[in-house]
């Protein structure tokens, strides 16, 4: 069978199988428990090393996963809907809940954080990146980790992963009132809708940014906040994008240096709006800005891409790639994906080899059936921040993850699609339907060999007419099937290597599905299609496009 779409390599199979058992296996992120210990709370400290961190980095890949299996989704959503509840806990805001007043252990920081962290002039009476310092002045204390003036890292990043599980899985579950934990054990009720209302407008209070910890504003985490804003306007009509736009074209010389040649020669780390202090770093941080700046503004990431590149060397293939400038792997790793996004082949072909070589990528778990980035570091566990950030190269294309914000799918929730599928048994590599061909094609593959051949079954749903179908498996004509109803199908086969291609009669132009995609409502009907929802997704009302009027069979 001819290749119709984008599959999904062995490596992201393994990825996916590891990140669904992460987050489907139980664990407790209240005050009186702990994240398993697979969840990365270590990596690059001090800003970094909390386990949400993990979190959101693991829905970026999900998100490009999606994408390239439109047509089977159920695994994405019912992951991401276990991250995001994991996103609203005791731990998922552990250090806002804990770290109050200044750090008390300031004067004792590793001399290697003096200039590179800390500004030199304010070496030991200085809290160090990462220390949100809930209490001081002229804030006090704010228990609401997102209604709170600063911790902008921890509600920016809560709204996108928010908005990909929305996004991926058509509901609006975290539209609804959900409960949030705060400090000394209290609770505060919010919607998604009332958060990136209250980013909005914080932002348009700050020009210079909202903090993400207590004194500081990061044009990194600033821009990964402007990213779910951008998505939850994609999937919700609205313009709350706009206090992203705004900031981008009044900090962008003021967080960036550039010579008169237009070569990029700082970064602003961190901006300390008290000390009115500006802490300026090399190029290559500005490789963590365009990661994110990249969807929303593709030519000013593309300037922070190439500065940091240049810098490094990293397209000059008689300039040996090291980690002179940047030890933590962090920046590799989207160094990688980041060059893969631009189809920057060079620096994308040496990365490549620089992290086969140095990241050490292993299959693991039952039947190597798991993937993951080792690092080197003889863990039990691949550790998650940086894995799930080189694994976006992994499983995206050029323009992929800018494709993923400027260009979502929303068609896919009425094209025939799969489900019911006997996770992770059974894997997906491809699901894909054609609309203006007509057809339904995904491939399966086993994912636990000991169930190799034993019986499974498929549902296909959205089908304009049942009775009317012509399925091929491997190129033979297939039977093995029943109608469930009108819509929906059951496919009766086995668990090994199949592809399947089926002529469902639903079509739909480019013109049509490009009216579809424009905008979306909130239908009042729920349309439950998926097997693996959760009890809270069920009360959820689905994602439906406004502007279509029939079934798109015609």
């Amino acid at each position: 069978m001819k290749t119709r779409h984008p599959e999904l390599n062995e490596r992201a199979q393994g990825w996916l199988n590891f990140l669904y058992l992460k987050a489907t296996t139980p664990d407790d992120w209240s005050d009186e428990g702990s994240p398993n210990e697979w969840w990365d709370k270590t990596s690059t400290p001090p800003m970094c090393s909390f386990p949400r961190f993990d979190l959101q980095e693991s829905t970026y890949a999900l998100g490009l996963m999606s994408d390239k299996t439109p047509a089977w989704r159920e695994v994405y959503s019912e992951i991401l809907d276990e991250i995001a509840e994991r996103s609203i806990t005791y731990w998922a805001a552990v250090d806002w809940l804990s770290q109050f007043g200044h750090d008390p252990d300031r004067q004792n920081y590793p001399e290697t954080w003096k200039g590179t962290l800390i500004p030199e002039e304010f070496w030991g009476n200085y809290d160090a990146p990462g220390w949100t310092a809930n209490g001081i002045a002229p804030w006090g204390l704010q228990k609401d980790p997102i209604g709170a003036d600063g911790n902008l890292f921890f509600k920016g990043w809560l709204n996108l992963t928010q908005a990909l599980h929305t996004y991926v899985s058509g509901y609006d579950k975290w539209a609804s009132p959900f409960s949030l934990s705060g400090a000394y054990r209290s609770k505060f009720e919010w919607t998604q809708h009332q958060l990136a209302d209250h980013l909005h407008q914080q932002w348009s209070k700050t020009p210079m940014g909202p903090h993400c910890e207590n004194t500081k504003a990061w044009p990194f985490c600033l821009s990964a906040a402007g990213l779910g804003l951008m998505m939850y306007d994609k999937v919700f009509d609205n313009n709350y994008h706009s206090a992203y736009s705004n900031w981008l074209s009044f900090t962008k010389d003021k967080y960036y240096g550039f010579d008169k040649d237009g070569s990029l020669q700082w970064v602003t780390m961190y901006f300390d709006e008290l000390k009115n202090h500006h802490h300026r770093t090399l190029p290559p941080h500005g490789l963590a800005v365009a990661f994110y700046a990249k969807p929303q503004d593709p030519e000013f990431a593309e300037l922070l891409y190439r500065g940091a590149v240049n810098f490094l060397g990293w397209d000059n293939p008689s300039v040996p790639i090291s980690n002179e400038f940047m030890p933590d792997p962090r920046m590799f790793a989207l160094g990688l994906t980041v060059s893969k996004e631009f189809d920057d082949q060079i620096t994308y072909e040496r990365l490549k080899k620089y992290s086969e070589e140095n990241f050490e990528p292993r299959f693991f778990g039952p039947n190597d059936s798991h993937f993951g980035f080792w690092f080197n570091l003889g863990e039990n566990w691949p550790r998650g921040q940086l894995s799930a950030l080189a694994m976006c190269a992994e499983v995206c294309e050029a323009e992929a993850w800018e494709n993923l914000f400027n260009r979502p799918n929303f068609s896919k929730y009425y094209s025939p699609s799969i489900q019911g599928v006997d996770f992770p048994s059974l894997y997906i590599s491809q699901a894909h339907h054609d609309d203006e061909e007509g057809k339904l094609y995904f491939n399966i593959l086993d994912g636990d060999k000991t169930k190799s051949y034993q019986p499974t079954s498929i549902e296909v749903f959205n089908l304009p007419d049942t009775d009317n179908l012509r399925i091929l498996c491997d190129g033979k004509q297939f039977n093995s099937f029943e109608n469930i109803s009108s819509t929906e199908i059951l496919i009766h086969t086995d668990i090994r290597h199949h592809e399947f291609e089926i002529e469902t009669g639903y079509f739909l132009s480019k013109e049509e599905k490009q009216a579809l995609n424009q905008k979306l409502i909130i239908s009042d009907q729920v349309k439950q299609n998926s097997k693996r929802q959760s009890s809270s997704e069920m009360s959820s009302k689905i994602i439906l496009p406004s502007n279509i009027n029939s079934c798109g069979c015609c």
